[in-house]
């Protein structure tokens, strides 16, 4: 007499992959921060209806000067990272300025998390010299997407790998660097020397008894005919 064949089990539906898309809602600020820090208001919504358990995201932001005009007096301020106008279409290339790690926690449908960017007013710095040249106007700005995302199903967490091609665009107002920089550093800039020069400079400060080295520098520059 034939041997019955076991039946096959059904197997669980495995885990199905989120489609996940990005948006930039806004960019404001951090008022209370311990350093100059601009928080992105990044959207992320999941479309397949599956709840995602978190997702460990890489965000690369880029600058795209080559999608703006440019006043004469801006021009100008531009000259040290792109050269002339009349060069710039060799020159005036997208330029990466920061990427950052986020943790984002459990959701479904969508959700909005912080990607804060820590900035700096150092004008020997590529993006602090181009933002410190804008007057007004729009920054455009592309923010590339990576990471892993969790999800949990019947068996477990599955892992998936945010796709490369996760991308959003976000035109930054230059007045809102400006506020940056007015809320941490009011009516100042940024000077980096030498360590040479700057012990040079604490030297004559001290000999002169200048209680700070925009005393001493103003004194300098009195002395040298140019105030």
């Amino acid at each position: 007499m034939p041997t019955a064949m076991p039946r096959a089990m059904p197997t669980a539906p495995g885990p199905v992959m989120p489609e996940l898309v990005f948006d930039c809602v806004g960019a404001e600020p951090e008022r209370f921060a311990a350093a100059p820090t601009l928080t992105f208001k990044v959207r992320i919504s999941e479309t397949t209806g599956d709840p995602v358990h978190s997702i460990v995201l890489r965000t690369q932001i880029r600058i795209e000067p080559q999608k703006r005009r440019y006043s004469p007096k801006e021009a100008d301020g531009l000259v040290e990272l792109f050269g002339g106008p009349e060069r710039w279409g060799d020159t005036l290339k997208p330029m990466q300025w920061a990427t950052i790690s986020t943790v984002v926690p459990a959701f479904s449908g969508s959700t909005e998390v912080d990607v804060q960017v820590p900035c700096t007013y150092d004008l020997e710095v590529a993006a602090g010299k181009y933002f410190d040249a804008l007057v007004d106007g729009e920054v455009p700005l592309v923010l590339l997407f990576s990471g892993t995302a969790f999800s949990k199903g019947e068996h477990g967490f599955s892992v998936h790998q945010v796709p490369w091609h996760s991308e959003a665009s976000w035109r930054l107002p230059a007045t809102t660097w400006r506020e940056l920089m007015d809320l941490y550093f009011p009516n100042e800039g940024w000077l980096r020397l030498h360590h040479d020069v700057l012990d040079e400079l604490r030297r004559f400060k001290a000999a002169g008894a200048y209680p700070t080295f925009e005393a001493a520098l103003s004194a300098l520059l009195a002395k040298a005919g140019a105030r």
